[in-house]
This record gives C-alpha cells, sequence and structure tokens, in this order.
C-alpha cells in the first residue's frame, strides 16, 4: 500500500473509467482524497485511445439509409463476410460477424 505524498495517509487502489469506457487503475488517499496515475498506467490508457480512434470512417447516404465501409485491416480480423449482424447498444452499434 502506497503513502499519500500529501498528507502521508493511506492510498488504496480504485478502478477508474474514462468517458469512452477505458478502465484505469488509480490510487487515492483516505485522508485528503489526493488521486495518482503511474506512467505505466496513463500509457495503457492512451493506447487504447489510440487504437479507438484508429478506425474514424465516414458515413456515405444511401438512399433513406446510411452506409459504412469497413477498413480492410478490421474485415481480415474480424473475419467479416458478406453479411453482418448489427445489435444496438446502449452507446452505439455492435458489429458482429455471422
Amino acid at each position: 500500500m502506497k503513502n499519500c505524498s500529501e498528507c502521508k495517509g493511506k492510498m488504496i487502489e480504485k478502478v477508474g473509467k474514462t468517458p469512452e469506457g477505458v478502465n484505469y487503475n488509480f490510487y487515492r488517499c483516505n485522508n485528503c482524497g489526493e488521486e495518482i496515475v503511474n506512467m505505466k498506467q496513463l500509457h495503457n490508457v492512451a493506447e487504447k485511445y489510440r487504437i479507438m480512434r484508429k478506425y474514424n470512417v465516414k458515413l456515405s447516404k444511401w438512399g433513406l439509409s446510411l452506409g459504412i465501409r469497413i477498413p480492410k485491416e478490421l474485415i481480415d480480423k474480424y473475419e467479416f463476410k458478406d453479411e453482418v449482424s448489427i445489435i444496438p447498444e446502449k452507446k452505439g452499434i455492435l458489429v458482429v460477424p455471422n
């Protein structure tokens, strides 16, 4: 267990979540509420953000619907074929290979 650099109280490890849903660990002091994150954790969160932002694509209007082009790298990685299932989720849609 770590000691707080501000008040020397005990730090407890906690799990936080960014607005985009990326989990990370941090330490919070029981006395003063000071929070710290180490560099390794920051690098891990930054890498997850880079992966999340890597595949920005534009939507195309096809009649009354919208179309999306999926990058070849993702098609190969997830083995997409001619059809996929689209599942509505709370914060977006999930595309699942059939």
